[in-house]
């Protein structure tokens, strides 16, 4: 404990020096400046910032990547909550209560909370960090091909509670998105699937492209028909959230910080799968769950804790094992290897001075966004001000523009239009549009995990059950499944006796 305590105080001596404060701050700024464009999410800045890292000494540009990392994490959730419109997969959740709760007027209390609540798992993922990386990746190595498997139904399941309407409705959305999921190459054998002789679909659906159509275009369709909306100007209250906000989401925050690190921890799809499994939790746990769909603070809260969480966790098993839990990571990856540096078990030994000045300037980071975002707040929630004319254009200007970006194709200009439609549809019969886009992103990991699983078991399904871990997770999707159900029961007896 106090060797960890001098090593950390050592680096974070080390990232004070004035290159790596100036470093990290650029890093956040520049990240979270692109976090809040549509379309443009972790990924994509920090592959187009990589460039800016030539030149600088290694702990240095490794500290402004991790910067713009954790910062376009941060920013992500401003055009989730302000225009419906997710910039990437982690980011969809927050759509559903925190862009109701800008309808409200109260954008600045849904900012704010993110703000903090990404605050607080920041923080205490960089403890994690600190403390037990190398006891927990042992952790991550347990997890194989049937656990992931098992996971991946448990965030599906959990994704059936993000409709505030009838379970039966939000598992044909969920079908219909491990349907679209299909689309495209097979990755081992190579058969095309559903592709019905086009070229653009061999690669598939991206997920923003079904995101911005199902969220951010279908917005602008229902606003666009509905009599009287574009001159109906949305209410602007506090631009800070309430000490009564604050009171209700600080276990949400705790709660999605904890599953945000445990998912974080484990090499996959822990950064999509942890604000979904966030938000059924609290769901779940809520004296007053109708709230939820309809702008519970909470619904914010846990969802963003979490996905920020597992962004700071996600270092673990890069740091230790040297295994990339997600694009961004794998970038990282190869930024370090650009500078002769092999993350894994012995690059604490031998590179002690660069693995804590980047564990210090992540806490320094969560520091500095804090300080950058909150007042910033104010000015974010002022966008939702906009008359709804000038907006409404604005949301669609941004949405083809980030989906443009993805793979300069005009075909998937279409195909968010269509996706735009078929939102529109989805929100006329009250279908919930989360867990299809949920599936989509899930449906092929989940299919990968399902066939490398019975590969190892020489085709025999029995290995998702006889291993305890898969076990006990398949059991609390079971449980997860069977809560809606026994409410629903309890509320139609409930009913009847009144």
């Amino acid at each position: 404990m106090d060797s960890t305590l001098s090593m950390f105080l050592a680096g974070l001596q080390l990232a004070c020096q004035p290159e790596n404060l100036l470093a990290v701050a650029v890093g956040c700024i520049v990240g979270t400046m692109i976090g809040v464009l549509p379309g443009v999410g972790p990924v994509s800045a920090v592959a187009l910032l990589v460039p800016l890292s030539f030149g600088l000494p290694p702990a240095t540009a490794l500290i402004m990547m991790a910067g713009v990392y954790y910062g376009a994490m941060y920013g992500g959730s401003t055009t989730s909550i302000l225009l419906n419109a997710p910039g990437e997969s982690a980011s969809v959740v927050t759509c559903i209560d925190g862009h109701k709760l800008a309808l409200k007027g109260r954008a600045g209390s849904a900012l704010g909370v993110a703000a903090i609540g990404s605050f607080i798992a920041g923080t205490l993922g960089v403890i994690v960090l600190m403390f037990l990386a190398p006891p927990l990746s042992q952790l991550a190595i347990a997890f194989q091909p049937p656990e992931y498997f098992a996971l991946m139904v448990l965030a599906l399941v959990a994704s059936t509670s993000l409709g505030e309407g009838s379970l039966v409705k939000a598992l044909i959305s969920m079908c219909v998105g491990l349907a679209i999921g299909t689309i495209g190459q097979d990755v081992q054998t190579g058969t095309l699937r559903f592709t019905f002789g086009s070229s653009e679909l061999v690669d598939g659906i991206d997920f923003l492209v079904a995101a911005l159509g199902l969220f951010a275009l279908s917005e602008v369709l229902s606003e666009s028909v509905e009599p009287h909306a574009l001159a109906k100007r949305i209410p602007f209250k506090s631009p800070y959230p309430t000490w009564q906000d604050l009171k209700r989401s600080f276990g949400a925050m705790l709660r999605g910080s904890g599953l945000g690190i445990f998912f974080g921890l484990l090499p996959g799809a822990g950064l999509i799968t942890s604000p979904f499994v966030s938000y059924s939790v609290e769901k779940q746990l809520s004296k007053h769950p109708e709230e939820f769909g309809e702008g519970a603070i909470e619904g914010v809260a846990g969802p963003e804790s979490a996905n920020n969480g597992a962004a700071a966790a996600g270092f673990v098993p890069l740091l230790t094992l040297g295994l990339p839990g997600s694009a961004t990571m794998a970038l990282l990856l190869g930024i370090f290897m650009m500078w002769g540096i092999q993350p894994g078990p012995l690059l604490i030994p031998q590179h002690p001075e660069m693995f804590w000045s980047l564990v210090a300037s992540m806490y320094v980071g969560n520091v500095m966004l804090l300080i950058l975002n909150l007042p910033m707040v104010p000015l974010f929630a002022k966008i939702i001000d906009i008359p709804k004319p000038l907006l409404l254009p604005m949301i669609l200007v941004f949405a083809f523009i980030g989906v443009y970006s993805v793979n300069s194709s005009t075909f998937d200009l279409w195909l968010v239009l269509a996706f735009g439609v078929m939102g529109f549809l989805m929100r006329l019969y009250r279908f919930p549009a989360a867990p299809l886009v949920m599936s989509l992103v899930l449906g092929p990991l989940m299919e990968k995990a399902l066939r490398q699983g019975l590969t190892m078991s020489n085709g025999n399904p029995l290995i998702f059950f006889e291993r305890p871990i898969a076990l006990g997770v398949f059991i609390l999707a079971a449980i997860f499944l069977c809560i809606p159900l026994v409410k629903a029961r309890r509320r139609a007896k409930a009913a009847a006796a009144g």
